[in-house]
């Protein structure tokens, strides 16, 4: 009986290659959006043969420079950290992109990210269904709604 290897990054469910093919047979720019114990980043990939290009990443850390004082994995806290990658993605020329989550569930955190790239200006392929209201973008359920937009704001007039 013939022994037959697994790719490690299968083995070690890191690459669902099913997908990752799919999404590299369309030949669009992706959007990954990655959530740890304390922080969202976002990041905007152009795929090459080489290997995957990051055209814009942002962090939650930037967050906290910006005055934010709550949980930088929230989803207030996503949607800015999508919103601040999609301005930088805007304007290093990148018009759409499409939502790569790889192994990863699709979570609202996840779906917060992808509705501030969205707001950001940037051509998703999302139904607005699967997006948060606006009540808990704003964090109207943590009180913190003016530090949203004194944040948005600040990121509009940072990156152009």
């Amino acid at each position: 009986m013939a022994y037959s290897t697994i790719l490690r990054r299968l083995r070690e469910e890191k690459t669902n290659y099913k997908k990752r093919k799919l999404m590299l047979m369309s030949r669009r720019n992706f959007v990954t959006v990655q959530i740890s114990n304390e922080n969202t980043l976002v990041q905007i990939h152009k795929p090459e043969f080489a290997g995957d290009k990051v055209i814009a990443s942002a962090h939650s850390r930037f967050l906290i420079q910006k005055g934010w004082q709550g949980s930088r994995k929230n989803v207030p806290a996503a949607y800015l950290t999508g919103y601040y990658a999609g301005k930088k993605a805007l304007s290093k020329g990148a018009k759409d992109v499409i939502l790569y989550s790889g192994t990863r569930k699709y979570t609202q955190r996840m779906a917060a990210a992808l509705k501030g790239v969205i707001d950001a200006g940037l051509d998703v392929p999302a139904d607005k269904e699967v997006l948060p209201a606006d009540e808990r973008i704003n964090g109207e359920h943590l009180k913190i709604k003016n530090d949203v937009a004194k944040i948005k704001s600040s990121i509009d007039g940072e990156v152009k």
